[in-house]
């Protein structure tokens, strides 16, 4: 059986930041001080758990992470990834631009219009990508094209030679 898991003994500046926290805007650090604090007390983790109905891994987690970061572990990390992969080079960026400047349904599709999914499934079927991505991946590499999704009809063309004056609203 483990020993019951605590944090280490507050020293009295530590105990007033948490303490001050307690009346902070952020939900986060509001959450961290009062498990810090109930730990200091000798509360055990599962009675914290209940106590404040957040999961027992939880309040693991935050007292692992106040015995490596000391009061830093107050404020949330970055829940931004470590690295990406960009899936999209500059030359499948090409692809899938000349991709969405045709019809959907020079693919076998039963749509005339591009949705996310339908240019991720397309991009993936073509080869343009090695596996099948997220809508907003497709999203995101339509961006660095200069483009938004919302607003392709400015930046997407048609193969038809009249189209241009199509699109500027002279129907002749």
């Amino acid at each position: 059986m483990q020993a019951p898991l605590f944090i280490r003994p507050l020293e009295d500046p530590e105990r007033a930041a948490l303490k001050a926290g307690l009346r902070s805007s952020n939900g986060f650090t509001v959450r961290r001080c009062h498990i810090l604090l109930l730990s200091a007390d000798g509360v055990h983790v599962p009675a914290i758990a209940k106590t404040l109905r957040c999961n027992e891994q939880t309040v693991r987690n935050a007292i692992h992470d106040f015995h490596r970061r000391g009061l830093a572990a107050l404020q949330p990390k970055s829940s931004r990834p470590h690295t990406t992969q960009a899936v999209f080079n500059a030359e499948r960026l090409e692809q899938l631009r000349a991709l969405l400047h045709q019809s959907p349904r020079a693919f076998g599709k039963d749509t005339s219009v591009w949705t996310l999914e339908l240019a991720a499934e397309v991009c993936f079927a073509q080869g343009i990508t090695p596996r099948r991505v997220s809508y907003e991946t497709i999203r995101a590499a339509i961006a660095r094209l200069g483009g938004r999704w919302k607003r392709a009809k400015h930046w997407m063309t048609s193969p038809d030679p009249a189209y241009q004056r199509k699109k500027n609203g002279a129907i002749a």
